[in-house]
């Protein structure tokens, strides 16, 4: 199972979890959640207005092991207006824009999509359940 918690922060709301919204799989192939603007696409939707963040940004699939990919897909633009980072314990690693990255099994930490023109961003926790 691979349970999700997105929080969207702004300037001074930093660490505020009001608005926070959850989702979760199973832990079976081809299994699949999503998160962008696009609520009829993605699990996890973010303000309609943020578009630092693509209609589907960010990308869960398990594989045929169990185990979870992280995706940040490539939007229309050839310049992201966003960064994305994946935190899990003192470990915080950048996601390239369109690339794929493992998430750890059993594990848990934090996928940031932070705006760059502004102090916003998206806060997804995650935790993959054994």
């Amino acid at each position: 199972m691979l349970e999700l918690t997105m929080a969207a922060v702004s300037g001074a709301d930093t660490g505020a979890t009001a608005g926070m919204t959850m989702a979760e799989a199973p832990s079976e192939p081809g299994a699949v959640l999503r998160v962008g603007r696009d609520g009829g696409l993605c699990r996890l939707a973010t303000p309609d207005d943020w578009l630092f963040v693509s209609r589907v940004h960010l990308e869960f699939v398990c594989g045929p092991d169990g185990t979870w990919q992280l995706t940040w897909l490539r939007g229309s633009q050839s310049d992201p207006a966003s960064e994305v980072r994946l935190a899990v314990g003192p470990h915080v690693q950048p996601v390239g824009y369109g690339a794929t990255v493992a998430l750890p099994h059993g594990g848990s930490g934090e996928i940031v999509i932070q705006d760059r023109t502004a102090p916003r961003s998206v806060n997804v926790g995650f935790y993959h359940e054994l």
